[in-house]
């Protein structure tokens, strides 16, 4: 089957001169897969970090403590309205210079963190202000007699967050959280400006030696409409089994 895709491909080539060298070379093949795998790190990891950080800020955000709730929205409007770029190359060019070397099994000095990260760290960030924001707005549709029985009923603040008011308030949100989310798993391609392998720069390698620019933007339009989708229906799945018929409407 394999071998069969290969030998169309490489006749596509030969008589049309669309040369997708990824579908019949295995060299560019196994860089393209490579890209692939480095581009589902990024989206999967920053996307489980980020909605880390939002609900965990979201709580501190709605707390009694005025010195957290203002470094909450320092965070937010510092991530929120600087260019994710900016904010990559500041981590990784500027932070990441501060930090101390550290040694190789091999002698070298490596740096504490590498690029990919970085990338992790700063896209994390950056997609979590948002969810910050995404999650106070569901927690502030939860009605507050709602709260007030969960706290009559014993629960403490934090208990309350976690099993009464987080719920509720995810399945308010989850629209808006899906379009960040979204958002998010494309704006990994900017992990390219500080030579993370991810399928941008894979495919950008392919074309730059095979001069096949047209083909690998294909490839590559049709790699991350794949992703989104996959995850656009993961998200509507998830929706669909958090609806309480009634609530939020």
């Amino acid at each position: 089957m394999i071998a069969t895709i290969q030998a169309w491909f490489q006749q596509l080539y030969e008589t049309t001169g669309f040369n997708f060298t990824v579908f019949y070379d295995p060299y560019d093949w196994d860089r393209y897969v490579a890209g692939l795998r480095m581009t589902l790190l990024l989206g999967i990891s920053t996307i489980l970090a980020s909605l880390v950080i939002g609900a965990v800020g979201a709580l501190l955000q709605s707390g009694p403590s005025r010195v957290l709730r203002a470094l909450v929205n320092g965070f937010v409007v510092l991530f929120r309205n600087t260019p994710p770029l900016v904010q990559i190359f500041f981590f990784y060019f500027g932070l990441g210079t501060l930090l101390p070397d550290i040694r190789s099994a091999d002698g070298l000095r490596v740096p504490i963190l590498n690029n990919v990260q970085w990338a992790i760290v700063s896209l994390s960030l950056f997609a979590g202000a948002f969810n910050v924001e995404i999650f106070r707005s569901g927690i502030e549709a939860v009605p507050k007699t709602t709260i007030e029985a969960a706290e009559a009923l014993g629960y403490t603040r934090f208990k309350a967050y976690r099993h009464v008011v987080l719920p509720l308030a995810l399945r308010v949100c989850l629209p808006a959280l899906n379009n960040n989310l979204i958002n998010l798993l494309k704006t990994t391609t900017l992990a390219y400006a500080i030579a993370v392998p991810e399928t941008l720069y894979a495919v950008k390698q392919i074309w730059s030696e095979s001069q096949n620019v047209l083909e690998m933007m294909l490839v590559l339009l049709a790699t991350y409409a794949i992703l989104v989708g996959v995850l656009v229906w993961i998200m509507h799945r998830w929706e669909r089994a958090l609806r309480i018929p009634g609530y939020g409407r």
